[in-house]
């Protein structure tokens, strides 16, 4: 009967743990939109191999007013790197609605000639 409480716990603990990490990321407004560009800039365009890289960068602001990346998701690897690397823990002018409110940018660098 005690193993069968803590089972039943122990699953009541993981459904409320899988609920909570169900994300619903909002786009950036315009003004942090424009700022995470500036801070991207454009040296990844000389390593460049192909035409176009697309990402997704998921991110949230903290109290502080910086960037954290949650994640990167690109097949490019040193494209990841180079967004993790620009971004993460960069202040910014944006203060966040909601606490702990997680944004999603989609990200799209095309190679100029």
């Amino acid at each position: 009967m005690k193993n069968l409480k803590l089972f039943i716990l122990a699953i009541g603990l993981f459904t409320i743990n899988v609920s909570a990490a169900n994300l619903n990321p909002v786009k950036p407004t315009d003004d942090l939109r424009v700022e995470i560009v500036d801070l991207i800039g454009s040296n990844f365009m000389a390593e460049m191999e192909v035409e176009q890289y697309t990402a997704d960068v998921m991110f949230t602001v903290n109290n502080d007013r910086e960037l954290i990346v949650l994640s990167v998701d690109t097949e490019n690897a040193q494209l990841e790197t180079y967004l993790k690397r620009k971004l993460n823990y960069k202040k910014v002018n944006h203060t966040p609605t909601k606490n702990g409110e997680i944004y999603l940018l989609p990200v799209k660098m095309i190679k100029q000639l």
